[in-house]
């Protein structure tokens, strides 16, 4: 008989044994099971992206359980990790194998990263999370107390927040180098699918598909082609658009130098929508009130085809740069013509500087070490990857009102002036589903 503790016995220790670093570090993982063991993992979503952190994931550990609605996927990830145990509903396999996982990865559509991730939390397992890291602005600050509640690792899927080149940008406009900064502009060429288009017509549904399943908590409509498995990003009910796509990617890097939380205000304007489908194209203007560490400033974000003045930029942009951002400062500005922010040129008279930032050991690498150690990750839910999203989504209640400022209360998640917005910010789930507990 092995000596072995259980999981949740060694859970229960660690949680004891572990709270010096909780109250000195600030810190918000507990230990796994040891350095040398290895971590247990259960993959929620294991098609297109889900394949690639599925396998980054097992670099790191043991991947015990799949997860998918789409039988085609699930079988390739049996042929990848064939002792792995099968499943389409998340909700039946974390119940299953609760006593035998130790961490979950989330790679779903958006308007069901809150409930997979939320359960699996609250059963007291780390958590990976794609970005964006929920579908709604309450779901994303509610993932962030119940991990820090939980004291579970955690990470978001925004790789550029592990590239040393994010970092050191972001640590140059944190010494200085670019003077108080003024604005910020980020684009994306998102999106990549049809966005401001009619519903498509019901169709019958692949027999690989677990529609219902597919659905989740999301409002029930009949299947049809354009949904899964790519371009439910352009749908209200199941994506967040181009914004929601790429902004935790593209904002990333000023977000982490300017600590951009709590916008004050958003407004936009767009191609206009029906309000089932994301429009074709918009620019979305956030404002920021001054803290201790910088000025007031303005954040521009656009997408579809649209784009800063290329005098921002000082002749620097050019047709291959799809996406990217410019952070303007007082004596200077950077460019990165770049998703992540992870390559970048100083322009306008900013001086180089030697700043100290901390290198990540890798993307996975990093949330791994987190659950062993833990040290949490820089993108972790409570103290990053939630504050991030909130800000992220808040430009979507700008699209969704279409042109109307949206007075923003950070502390209250309300908009100050704009009634019928609390479906948007706070989505009901339906029975079978749970939010609040």
């Amino acid at each position: 008989m092995s000596n072995r503790p259980t999981r949740r016995q060694f859970l229960k220790t660690t949680a004891a044994t572990g709270i010096g670093y909780w109250v000195a570090a600030g810190a918000q993982a507990k230990e796994s099971t040891s350095a040398n063991d290895r971590v247990q993992v259960a993959c929620i979503g294991v098609g297109n992206k889900g394949s690639s952190d599925s396998r980054n994931a097992s670099k790191h550990g043991d991947i015990v359980a799949v997860c998918d609605i789409d039988d085609r996927f699930l079988k390739g990830a049996l042929k990848r990790f064939p002792k792995a145990k099968p499943y389409h509903d998340f909700r039946k396999m974390l119940d299953e194998m609760k006593d035998s996982i130790d961490a979950v990865t989330v790679t779903t559509p958006d308007h069901t990263h809150a409930a997979a991730a939320l359960m699996a939390m609250r059963m007291g397992k780390h958590c990976f999370c794609q970005k964006p890291l929920t579908h709604s602005i309450y779901e994303s600050r509610l993932m962030g107390q119940v991990a820090r509640e939980q004291k579970v690792a955690t990470m978001m899927g925004n790789q550029g927040t592990n590239m040393d080149g994010v970092r050191r940008a972001s640590a140059l406009i944190k010494a200085g180098a670019l003077g108080p900064i003024k604005e910020v502009h980020v684009w994306t060429n998102r999106p990549i699918w049809a966005q401001g288009t009619e519903r498509p017509a019901p169709a019958p549904c692949p027999k690989t598909v677990h529609w219902d399943l597919w659905l989740g908590p999301a409002p029930k409509r009949p299947y049809a082609p354009g949904y899964h498995p790519f371009a439910w990003r352009g749908w209200w009910d199941f994506g967040c658009g181009a914004l929601g796509d790429m902004g935790c990617h593209t904002a990333n890097m000023p977000f982490m130098a300017l600590d951009l939380r709590d916008p004050i205000s958003v407004q936009a304007e767009t191609s206009g929508h029906n309000r089932d489908s994301f429009p074709q194209w918009s620019v979305i203007t956030y404002e920021f009130a001054a803290t201790d560490s910088r000025p007031a400033l303005k954040l521009f974000w656009y997408d579809g085809g649209k784009l800063p003045a290329a005098e921002l930029a000082d002749g620097r942009m050019t047709p291959k740069d799809q996406s990217g951002c410019i952070v303007i400062g007082e004596r200077g500005k950077i460019f990165s013509p770049n998703d992540y922010g992870a390559s970048f040129e100083l322009l306008g008279g900013a001086k180089d500087m030697n700043v100290k930032f901390e290198k990540s050991p890798g993307h996975f690498e990093e949330w791994f070490r987190a659950i062993k150690t833990g040290q949490p990750a820089m993108s972790n839910f409570p103290d990053y990857a939630s504050a991030l999203t909130e800000t992220i989504l808040l430009g979507n209640l700008a699209i969704w009102v279409n042109g109307e400022k949206v007075e923003w209360d950070a502390k209250n998640m309300k908009a100050k002036n704009v009634a019928g917005l609390e479906s948007m910010i706070k989505p009901t789930y339906p029975k079978g589903y749970v939010l609040d507990v």
